[in-house]
């Protein structure tokens, strides 16, 4: 899920798949590594979060100090990452998705241009989970981004001039777009968002040079429509067979079922597969639907030149509890089993943290990191989630401890990969809930879940935790908890170091292999953003990270939510109504290097 209903409430496309790809010169990621520059929002297609900038380490970190501020002027939930390429950050506001270019060659670092798309207000009308964006990407001297109300713009990086401009879907179907792009051989890589309105997920893909639609790939429907073909081969036996996509849903549903594409998206040069996971099926009543619901709560391998799939694995068939599959896949290499394997790591909502392999998508292990009440284990034989019946909705009936949450054991906020301590770094939530569904009917473009939830702090009482994970070991190596979901990205660095923030505004700074905290700056709002980090014009290492509380988490803040209503925002109002005593609305950037 990527709303809340009280946020909620707030506020035949000609497939081309075939097409060659363009030129275009620039990929991020090479580039990224070179030159301490930081161009998107993961800093690299691995989605690992890390830095190899080792200039702060635990021994100085406790020096570091603020270098500058900036202030956004949007006072909704700030879940971006700033970007920098050729001494130049690069910000996106969430709605209504101001551009800002700093000139990080003089002090201060002012602004060089602004850019305002003048998205339609009525977006925010069905926007899930605050109107939030999630970050830019910059490649080739181009910045891309997407705005709310669907559209994906270019703009030159050098004078923040509009270079083109696409429509990709309608708000009146409830679609939005939160999510950040990435540019892959010359495409730009765009999903929806909106599964809580009914709305069917798509990734599309763009000419970077023109803006023009190259492919479309729907999470739900006809193989044809899915980009499935004779290069489809899942690992598993349940996702072989013709048009899975609309036979695993009864009737025409799949028209309505969700699957949207609003996480991170990841892409591996060597098998030349991008990675992406699909959102949650809809309604949240799965009575309504019965069948797996292919393709959502699942991830996607895709040949980025024409979209055709390549293999899928399905996290939470027929998903239950709103486990939206789209959180972030890193790419890491590890031995398994005594054999060097590389791997896709993938930490799911429904409380597994799970190993794939790149190629073949097969499930090398699974293994719970967080409370889980909802299922037993992970079939390693037939890679299916094994469901605890005993929590499975009923309509009518009052479901008590689920755990994780309808928000997950963790949600959109990214990990950080470090290949040096070859932990992964995860932002996390402690919550279960009590939850009662009912039978819902579809209108175009509003809300369309059918489920009625509270959700509260889960064993232990606090919200949140910062842990690290050996994903070897199959264990916890050590965790920070949190009075608040960890609502924020991660960060590690070649410092052995890592960052992350919390809702009630504190940035910290933490030993990356013990976790003792070494750092912490009080700013002025929650951070729900990602932290980053970059070598300066100066060659100083930098960290920045964006402040401003909001998203599904903070909607108690940022929308102003009545707190005695418990069920409002799905339940998080109920686990989150005393935050507003520990922070308030307001955006703005803040950098931190040492003396």
């Amino acid at each position: 899920m990527k709303a809340t209903l009280s946020a909620l409430t707030l506020a035949a496309l000609t497939l081309l798949a075939g097409a060659t790809a363009p030129a275009f010169a620039a990929e991020p990621a090479a580039a990224a590594a070179a030159d301490g520059d930081w161009r998107m929002v993961a800093h690299d297609y691995g989605n690992t979060r890390f830095s190899p900038l080792g200039e702060i380490t635990p021994a100085n970190l406790n020096k570091l100090s603020l270098a500058f501020t900036f202030s956004t002027g949007v006072l909704r939930g700030h879940e971006a990452a700033p970007v920098v390429a050729d001494n130049t950050m690069f910000i996106v506001t969430p709605y209504p998705n101001l551009v800002y270019a700093l000139d990080l060659t003089k002090p201060g670092a002012p602004q060089k241009w602004k850019y305002d798309p003048k998205p339609r207000a009525s977006a925010q009308g069905v926007a899930c989970c605050d109107v939030v964006n999630r970050g830019l990407v910059y490649a080739d001297g181009k910045i891309f981004f997407n705005t709310l109300d669907m559209d994906t713009i270019a703009l030159d990086a050098a004078t923040g001039k509009e270079l083109w401009r696409t429509r990709l879907g309608s708000i009146d179907k409830g679609e939005t777009v939160t999510m950040a792009p990435i540019v892959v051989k010359g495409k730009v890589l765009v999903g929806n968002s909106g599964g809580e309105l009914g709305v069917r997920g798509w990734l599309t893909a763009l000419d970077a040079n023109t803006g023009k639609i190259a492919w479309r790939a729907y999470s739900t429907g006809p193989d044809k429509e899915v980009l499935i073909g004779p290069s489809f081969k899942p690992f598993y036996a349940q996702d072989r067979g013709k048009d899975l996509g609309t036979r695993s849903w009864p009737g025409d549903s799949w028209k309505i079922g969700g699957g949207t594409v609003w996480g991170f998206l990841t892409y591996d040069p060597e098998t030349d597969l991008v990675y992406y996971g699909t959102g949650n099926p809809g309604p949240w009543n799965p009575e309504q639907r019965p069948g797996d619901n292919k393709w959502t709560s699942g991830i996607f391998a895709r040949k980025p030149d024409t979209g055709e799939a390549v293999w899928y694995y399905q996290w939470s068939p027929h998903d239950l509890h709103d486990y939206d599959g789209v959180n972030e896949n890193v790419l890491a290499e590890m031995p398994i089993d005594g054999k060097q394997r590389k791997v896709i790591l993938h930490p799911d909502r429904n409380g597994y943290l799970y190993v794939l392999d790149r190629a073949s998508g097969q499930v090398l292990s699974a293994s719970p990191y967080a409370t889980i009440t909802t299922s037993t284990r992970v079939d390693l034989q037939t890679g299916k989630l094994v469901y605890n019946p005993a929590k499975d909705p009923q309509a009518g009936k009052a479901v008590r401890d689920i755990c994780p949450a309808s928000s997950g054991a963790k949600d959109w906020q990214p990990s950080a990969w470090s290949p040096r301590t070859k932990l992964l770094y995860l932002p996390m939530q402690n919550i279960c809930q009590d939850a009662e569904t009912f039978e819902t009917s579809y209108i175009a473009g509003t809300p369309y879940v059918g489920a009625s939830i509270k959700q509260y702090a889960g064993p232990g009482g606090h919200r949140g935790e910062f842990a690290a994970w050996d994903p070897v070991a199959r264990k916890k190596v050590w965790s920070i908890k949190e009075n608040f979901p960890v609502w924020s990205g991660a960060l590690a660095t070649a410092g052995d170091v890592v960052f992350y923030g919390t809702m009630d505004g504190w940035f910290k700074g933490l030993d990356g292999k013990t976790g003792k905290l070494l750092w912490q700056y009080k700013v002025g709002s929650g951070i729900i953003g990602q932290p980053v980090s970059y070598r300066g014009p100066d060659g100083k290492q930098y960290v920045a990270v964006l402040s401003g509380i909001g998203g599904w988490a903070g909607t108690i803040v940022a929308g102003e939510i009545d707190p005695r209503d418990g069920t409002a925002a799905t339940g998080m109002i109920n686990l989150t109504r005393d935050l507003p005593k520990y922070t308030a609305k307001g955006g703005m950037l803040y950098v931190f290097a040492l003396p």
